[in-house]
C-alpha cells in the first residue's frame, strides 16, 4: 500500500488552491505522473529536496510531493513557463 494514500497527496497538492479554483489534481492520474516525472529527476541527477532515507527515487519524489517540496504546475501555468524555456511540469519549492 502506498503511504501517504493518492487521497492524502491529493489534499496536499490541492492545499493551497483559492475557494473557486480548479484544484491542481483531479485524479490519481496526475499523482502518478508528477511523481514518476520528478523520480526521474532524481535518477538524472536531480538533488532530492526531502532529507530521506529511502533508497528508491520513486519513494522519494512522492515523500517531496508529500511534504510540499515540489508543486505541480497546472496546464495554465505550465504554457507560461514554457514562454520563459522552462520545460519542466514540477516545479521546486525553495
Amino acid at each position: 500500500m502506498l503511504h501517504p494514500s493518492y487521497t492524502d497527496l491529493m489534499k496536499v497538492v490541492n492545499s493551497e488552491v483559492e475557494p473557486g479554483e480548479q484544484p491542481v489534481v483531479n485524479s490519481r492520474y496526475s499523482i502518478v505522473i508528477a511523481t514518476a516525472r520528478r523520480a526521474r529527476q532524481i535518477i538524472d541527477g536531480a538533488t532530492p529536496l526531502a532529507d530521506v532515507a529511502y533508497p528508491k527515487p520513486l519513494s522519494i519524489a512522492v515523500e517531496e510531493l508529500y511534504r510540499s517540496k515540489v508543486k505541480i504546475v497546472g496546464d495554465d501555468d505550465n504554457n507560461e513557463d514554457n514562454e520563459n524555456n522552462n520545460n519542466e511540469n514540477i516545479n521546486n519549492n525553495q
